[in-house]
């Protein structure tokens, strides 16, 4: 049987379309209804939730003003950061890194990290996190904004 490369897992046959989950069209700059928190002095706008993916992942848009951005934590999950504007200075396991518009950084489950937005204009990082409820945990500890 033939397995992926980097995890030695089976591959299995594409299962059926469930018919009963729908596309989805996120529209943050708009769309009043999507969840917009605030956390740590930033704005996340849960764009996916888990139950939307069927808990498969969540999608955040993250506003991250000039000195904005999490203090060094780590969690249980898969994350990763598109940088859409500006760059974040990203610590990962005490390296530093420059992450600028364009570019990707992930950052692997359990490995304890941080980022900043150390320059004088504001950051647009998307955020994906596999398997979702990030998106839960911040409507918990954050405050609902307009």
């Amino acid at each position: 049987m033939n397995t992926h490369s980097h995890t030695n897992q089976p591959i299995r046959p594409v299962p059926s379309d469930d018919i009963r989950r729908q596309s989805r069209l996120a529209r943050p700059d708009v769309d009043e209804s999507l969840p917009h928190i605030g956390l740590v002095g930033d704005t996340y706008t849960v764009l996916l939730s888990g139950d939307v993916t069927d808990g498969r992942y969540c999608l955040i848009d993250m506003h991250i003003p000039s000195g904005g951005g999490p203090p060094p934590h780590r969690h249980d999950f898969e994350e990763s950061f598109t940088v859409l504007t500006g760059e974040i200075k990203a610590t990962f396991r005490g390296k530093k890194t420059v992450v600028r518009a364009g570019e990707t950084l992930r950052i692997p489950a359990n490995a304890p990290h941080n980022f900043t937005n150390a320059s004088k204009q504001p950051a647009r990082l998307l955020c994906t996190c596999s398997p979702a409820g990030q998106e839960d945990f911040f409507a918990q500890v954050g405050v609902s904004v307009a």
